[in-house]
């Protein structure tokens, strides 16, 4: 995949459950459907400038909606992943005044 590393990275994913994660330097991202591990590791190397240690993902499947008497619809699926920098590692300031 020839893509550059804001393709791969789309968003941080700021929820009470990942903001309590970024206290061991855990922080959650939305990424690129076809994205793995190791491009989601130097993605976030290169953007941030920290060490990547571990990369966890999962397919975050969208959940049903109903628009009145419309046919039942669904959100978009989206991909999550969880990355944990090494201990000497520097935190991302992006995540840091929002605890």
């Amino acid at each position: 995949m020839a893509a550059n590393a804001y393709d791969i990275i789309k968003r941080p994913v700021i929820t009470e459950r990942s903001m309590s994660q970024t206290e061991m330097k855990r922080y959650t991202f939305e990424v690129a459907n076809d994205a793995n591990k190791i491009e989601i590791a130097k993605a976030v190397e290169e953007i941030f400038g920290v060490k990547v240690a571990k990369v966890n993902t999962i397919h975050v499947e969208g959940k049903k909606k109903r628009l009145g008497m419309q046919p039942m619809g669904r959100r978009r699926s989206w991909k999550k992943a969880m990355v944990t920098l090494t201990p000497d590692s520097k935190s991302i300031e992006l995540f840091e005044n929002m605890v």
